[in-house]
């Protein structure tokens, strides 16, 4: 479509343009502006980025709270602008299988084959994640510190906050077995209990699940995570199984002694 905002006036040397329709020329304003900022590339991946990785963040605080808040607006502005770009899908595929990878070896506890798989689909999406022009493309200087800034937050923030948060150096981890405590939130068959005042990470051994505000019983430590059963259970069965497969022998039963002969 051609619009004309000018006509000819005038003949031979006299001719001229002369405007014919009044052009005024005005900004967006904060919605458009806000708009137009989620269609550029780099704007759309940062989010996509920086989101999953407050989500997984907030999952691990076993809660729903402001990082996850954010997060989800950030992935929601992500896929606002992607709408409008020429997205590889499986690139795209790639940046959340690397957010998956990366909270993999957190729950661990340490670095591992998942964060080397994590670390190369995370630069590999980041670079393809956009077809056409080559100008859709991030920048490498903005690419590069995004994707190192993601790796170290997986990597050095997540796991420490993960140990702080379900765990306290003052309690042994044999100790804890047949300690009772209680469900801050349900476990079925996953959850989270408070045990000597600390928060852990738990899992049922039974199929039956554990209500919210129920008394639960430790029977075993995995890792940083508990395995409890309900108070009223078989936690004294496990630990008897436990002992019979260490060839722990069981204590005799006391004698009855006889009575004594009259005189």
């Amino acid at each position: 479509m051609r619009l004309s905002t000018a006509k000819v006036i005038g003949e031979g040397r006299d001719r001229r343009r002369q405007p014919n329709q009044e052009v005024v020329f005005d900004s967006l304003g904060i919605g458009g502006q806000a708009r137009h900022a989620l269609l550029g590339p780099t704007t759309a991946y940062f989010l996509l980025v920086a989101g999953l990785a407050l989500i997984v963040f907030e999952f691990f605080a076993a809660s729903v709270g402001v990082a996850a808040a954010v997060g989800a607006v950030a992935v929601v502005g992500a896929a606002y602008g992607f709408a409008g770009l020429p997205v590889h899908l499986w690139a795209l595929a790639l940046l959340v299988f690397a957010a998956f990878g990366f909270s993999i070896d957190a729950q661990a506890g340490g670095l591992g084959v998942w964060t080397g798989i994590a670390t190369v689909s995370l630069v590999g999406g980041s670079f393809f994640l956009y077809g056409g022009s080559s100008e859709l493309h991030p920048p490498w200087w903005i690419v590069v510190p995004v994707c190192f800034g993601a790796w170290v937050f997986y990597v050095f923030a997540i796991p420490p906050f993960i140990r702080a948060r379900f765990s306290t150096p003052t309690l042994g981890r044999e100790g804890m077995i047949g300690e009772l405590g209680t469900a801050d939130v349900a476990v079925d068959p996953d959850g989270v209990v408070t045990v000597r005042g600390a928060r852990w990470r738990a899992r049922t051994n039974r199929a039956t699940p554990v209500e919210q505000g129920a008394t639960v019983r430790v029977v075993a430590v995995e890792g940083i995570v508990l395995e409890v059963e309900p108070e009223e259970g078989g936690a004294k069965d496990y630990r008897d199984r436990g002992r019979r497969s260490a060839g722990t022998p069981e204590s005799p039963a006391p004698e009855t002694p006889a009575p004594a002969d009259g005189p």
